[in-house]
Parts: structure tokens; sequence; C-alpha cells
């Protein structure tokens, strides 16, 4: 079967936006009729993303099969809708312990192990052998695979990949293989004097390096690209002027790829990949195809169009980078979009909220605690570690007690738990072992299965079911997942809430009213005299999709408005 592959490299500075251009492209190809697939490769050491600090990397991303991940695979999952495993993540890591473990079983016959041909040939055989995993509801091989080089060119670490797709473009033959490079063109001085030279610089390393680029993405400010640079970049990078696409400042991502579609992307590489001639694109696909760029399209022109705005407080302890909480943002955007309601996020730092904060910084206490109280909604998601837990206690509190609509994630249940035994069950000190390994009322206790001496890949982590448990029908919940008796989410923690006490809660109205299959390890938790106090141990923002949005964010943004019990009775 024929393959298509497209890489997407980068040059000048990193977090360029390759991730959404991937992604674009992809989304783009697939609204033609063509079955796609994505591949990540990352040039760092790290085996995969589940060590990595958040505000250094972003957020880790969880697939179903477990995979802790690059937070750009989720962008893939997100605009193709499709499940990839953890083996479209390349990581040197993972291409390294593949090849020594290789060298030590023998399989090179005495050779000497190095760099090029080992290393490259490795990476190359990982590409062809992931890019025919299908991963789509059709059961099918993909048809095209978008692969993503992370960092720049030019980085040392990133050298051997850029290698073994030099030499793959002549493994897999030049119609077979195009190449995008994104690059910027920045702004400078008062005059505002768009500036080619780092792009110009950026092409001639890559084509040193032996790749020759086919588009160049141009990333510049709103306004899109001067008179004379599209040409002068042209000139200088040899390649047509329809070759040198301008990639502006966006008031949305979802923008993006009518933005590439407008200046003749698909076209482009319909003609330089052969796809007419080469690939057999079924009459269902093409009209699913067709329907999937009906709804982006009315997706992303509804949203210039809201004026109803809807105020979420995301109360974390990883703010400062909001890539850290990427995924939750998503969820938000796309539950709040289909609600017809403009999203207003406002960030708050835990440790804002917490009495210490009164006197050490009592300015960012205030305005902490000013947009905990404006807010139409709390959100308190995912994290690791003591810091700002008392900041989260206290917003799980306020929420509680003043009716406002609360989502908690995975630490955010176990928040909430901690909150309402702490005021309501009559247990002060109640408290996670996790963040207090002497705490007299462990409310929340480490799993008995998961390691505690290696951190990479031993949480709780994929696809896993949770029940519904009988005389839970009139969970708001489960009739926002559609009133079956079980759902299948993702999954990444190490705690869980202590079985022990779980009648105490029942006595005081906090009811479980999701748990596993062996009815042991608490999943959701609901309070019904409330208009929307609900905890979930999975990640429901790593299913979330632009036209499908997760049911749990649904939930908060429709109690934020006012709608939810009005969308609950027309279920």
């Amino acid at each position: 079967m024929v393959k298509k592959y497209v890489l997407v490299s980068g040059g000048v500075i990193s977090g360029i936006g390759k991730g959404i251009i991937a992604s674009s492209t992809g989304l783009l190809l697939k609204t033609m009729g063509l079955k796609v697939t994505s591949i990540k490769i990352d040039p760092y050491l790290n085996i995969d993303a589940g060590t990595l600090s958040p505000l250094d990397h972003g957020e880790v991303f969880v697939l179903n099969d477990g995979g802790e991940v690059d937070l750009d695979l989720g962008n893939y999952e997100r605009y193709l809708d499709v499940t990839l495993t953890r083996s479209n993540n390349i990581t040197t890591g993972k291409i390294y312990r593949d090849v020594i473990e290789r060298e030590r079983k023998g399989d090179y016959l005495g050779k000497t192990v190095q760099v090029v041909p080992h290393i490259t040939d490795a990476i190359q055989d990982w590409v062809e052998r992931v890019a025919t995993i299908p991963v789509d509801d059709s059961g099918e091989e993909p048809d095209v695979c978008i692969i993503e080089l992370g960092g720049t060119v030019g980085d040392i670490e990133s050298a051997p990949f850029v290698e073994a797709m030099r030499q793959f473009q002549f493994r897999v033959g030049h119609e077979n293989f195009a190449l995008i490079h994104v690059s910027l063109v920045p702004t400078i001085g008062s005059v505002g004097e768009q500036k080619t030279k780092p792009t110009q610089a950026s092409i001639r390393d890559l084509r040193g390096l032996g790749l020759t680029p086919d588009l160049i993405a141009c990333r510049c400010e709103k306004n899109g690209l001067d008179e004379g640079i599209q040409s002068k970049i042209s000139m200088f990078c040899h390649v047509q002027p329809n070759q040198v696409l301008a990639v502006r400042d966006c008031n949305s991502v979802y923008h993006v790829p009518e933005l590439l579609k407008d200046q003749g992307m698909v076209d482009y590489l319909w003609k330089r990949l052969n796809i007419e001639k080469t690939i057999n694109i079924s009459a269902p696909l093409k009209q699913k195809g067709v329907e999937m760029w009906a709804k982006w399209n009315q997706l992303t022109s509804s949203q210039e169009r809201l004026h109803d705005t809807v105020t979420i407080v995301l109360v974390g302890k990883y703010t400062n980078l909001q890539d850290s909480y990427a995924s939750v943002v998503k969820a938000l955007e796309h539950a709040s979009l289909n609600c017809r309601k403009k999203l207003i996020m406002k960030w708050v730092e835990a440790s804002d909220l917490e009495p210490e904060a009164r006197s050490a910084n009592p300015v960012k206490y205030h305005e902490a605690w000013q947009d905990l109280c404006s807010a139409q909604g709390i959100l308190v998601p995912g994290g690791f570690g003591n810091r700002g837990v008392e900041g989260k206690i206290a917003a799980a509190k306020w929420a509680r007690e003043q009716k406002v609509p609360y989502l908690g994630i995975c630490l955010g249940l176990q928040i909430a738990v901690i909150e309402f035994a702490r005021n309501v069950c009559g247990m002060p000190e109640a408290h996670s072992i996790e963040l207090d390994e002497n705490t007299t009322t462990p409310v929340v206790v480490f799993m008995p299965e998961i390691s505690k001496t290696h951190l990479g890949g031993t949480m709780r982590l994929g696809c896993k079911a949770t029940l519904f448990q009988e005389g839970t029908e009139n969970s708001k919940l489960r009739k926002l997942y559609g009133g079956g008796s079980e759902v299948l989410e993702r999954h990444r923690h190490r705690y869980e809430i202590n079985p022990e006490m779980i009648d105490k809660f029942h006595s005081k109205g906090m009811q479980f009213v999701g748990k596993d299959e062996t009815g042991q390890r608490m999943e959701i938790v609901e309070m019904a005299d409330h208009p929307y106090f609900v905890g979930v141990q999975y990640h429901p923002e790593y299913l979330t999709r632009p036209l499908k949005p997760s049911p749990p964010f649904m939930g908060l943004i429709l109690a934020a408005t006012g709608d939810l019990e009005n969308h609950l009775a027309s279920l």
C-alpha cells in the first residue's frame, strides 16, 4: 500500500506552533477523505513525558493504552478524532533503549553500533511500523502519516532524527515525502519592519542537513506578511511564492486550518504527493470528509458571533505556564462553544488563596479571592505535591457552601472529599497520605498495586471502566453521559479515596455514584443538594473533541450559566 509522509520541522525558536500546523495539515487532508495518523518526535532522553514537570514541558497527555506523551498528541487526537498509541510518540530514550537491547541480544552480529546507520535505521523502522497502525473506527491502515519533529533544526539532540529523515525521503520516494518547515518572521523596531533573515538562516541550516522544504509556514503577527516579504522569502529560500504560507496570529487555533486552506496548502500537497493517482479514496470517506469540514467551519464561524459569556476560575498550582492545563482549557472551550457561550477563564494560583498569602502578598491574596468569589464555575484540576493544597481545599469549601458549580478532576476530587471530611464529617485532621504521610485520618490512601520506588509509567494509567452504582439514575453526571451503566475514561493517579470511610461520607450527603469494576475504587462523587458539585478520579479532558465535548465539562458550563436543569430535562 502506498503511504504518504508529511514531515513538519521548526526553525528559529522552539514553541513556534509546529503542533497546531501539523494537526491542521492532518485535518485538511482528512476532510479530503484520506485516513490520517500522526507521530510526534521528541528529541529528549526521557523514555516518555511521565516524569516531566508541567512547568518545564506543559501537560502530560495520557492515551488509551496508558502512554504518557507530549501534549501535541492531544492536539492530533482532538483535530483528527483518532485514537493514538504510545508508539506514536518517539523519544531519543525509546530509540536508544531499543537499539541497546538489540545489541545486548547480539542482533548486530558483532558490528560496532553507531548513530549512523543503527540509530537512524531504528528511527526509520519505527516510523514505518507506526504509520501502518489503524487509528480510527474504519480499522484500516492510514493513507498519510504526519510526522512532527520536536525542537529546532540545528539542535544537537535532534541531529540523529534529521539525518534519519534525510535518508527516509529516499527510502520512501520523492512523491511520498513532503516537508513543511515552520519559521518565524519577527517584527522589529518602532517602524514595525518584518525581518526575513531568521527564516533564511533556518532554511540554510535545513538544506545543509540534506532536507529541502516544500512549504515554508511563516509565523507572523496579526496582519500577516507585509508586501514583498513573501517574494523575498521565495527568492532567498529557493521556493515558489505559492510555497510560502503566512500563518498569522489568530483569535483561535481553530481558525488555522482555514487559514492554510485559503492559501492553497491542500492543492499543493495533492499535486506534490500525487494523491489523485496513487490513493483510491472511497466515496463514503469523501462524503465524511465534506461533512467534517462543514462542521468545523460552523464551529469556527459561530465562535466569532458569541456574545454571552461564562466565567470559569481554574484553581491550580502550575498556572504560570498555561500549557500545563492545555487539555483542560480545550475541554472548557469545547463545552462552552457547544453551549454557545464565550469562555472567560481566570487563573488563580492555589497558594494565593491560603492564609499565609494574606501577610506575604496581600494584593495577590485579595485578587485571588475576588476572582474566586466572582466565578460562575470553579474547576480544580489534577496535580502532584503539597504546594497550594490548602488553597484548593478553600476553593472547594467556597464552592460547596456558596452553591457555586464545581468540577474536581483527579486531585480535585480528592480535595473535595478532604474538605467535606474536615468541615462536614467532623474530621479536622483529614488529609491525604500523599501530602501528609503521618496523618491520623487518611481520607486519601496509596493504591496497593502501585510502585513506591519508580515514578515513570507506574501509576494507574490509561482507559478504564467506571460503573454507575444502583440507585444513581438521577445522577446529573450519569444523565450527561447518556444514562448508560458505565463510561470509559482515561486515568492517571497513584492515590485513591479510602474505601473504609465511604459509609460515613454517604451518611452526610456525599454520594459516590461511580466506582471501578471491583466496587472498591471511588471514581465519581456528587452532591445531590447542590446545583453541580462533581468530582471525578479520571481525566475527562483527554477525550474531549471540538465537535464532541466532554460531559463533565458540559455539566460545569451548563450549571454555570443556569441551563443545566433545562438541558437534563430535554435529554
